[in-house]
């Protein structure tokens, strides 16, 4: 698989003091990141930064679209229907790029049980 990112943003996320995770050190597959439905807008940022790549953007499930509240499915027809889903979350290393990267605050990044 060949992972694309923004050098520049990497570069930025990388500067953040607030970076939560490993620094890209953890065993693949023993953190996750979990995206927010409620708050991701599909901008790709977690896309650009990710070096081992984990995200995708798409079109938001149909049964998880309707599970939302109103407000947040508007938000979400205003943006495309687009959400960050985590396609290759076992290649995660905690790295946190993403969840500094993120412009809408949408990920964080979950240990595993017994990792």
């Amino acid at each position: 698989m060949t992972v694309k990112t923004i050098p520049e943003k990497v570069a930025r996320a990388a500067k953040n003091p607030k970076r939560p995770g490993e620094l890209c050190r953890a065993e693949p597959g023993s953190w996750v990141p979990v995206v927010d439905r409620a708050k991701c807008e599909g901008k790709s940022d977690c896309v650009e930064v990710c070096p081992h790549g984990v995200f995708e953007v798409g079109t938001i499930d149909e049964d998880e679209f309707l599970a939302l509240p109103f407000f947040v499915r508007l938000k979400l027809r205003v943006h495309g229907k687009q959400t960050a889903y985590t396609p290759n979350a076992g290649a995660c290393q905690a790295c946190g790029l993403c969840v500094v990267a993120c412009p809408e605050h949408a990920i964080t990044l979950t240990q595993l049980a017994g990792a």
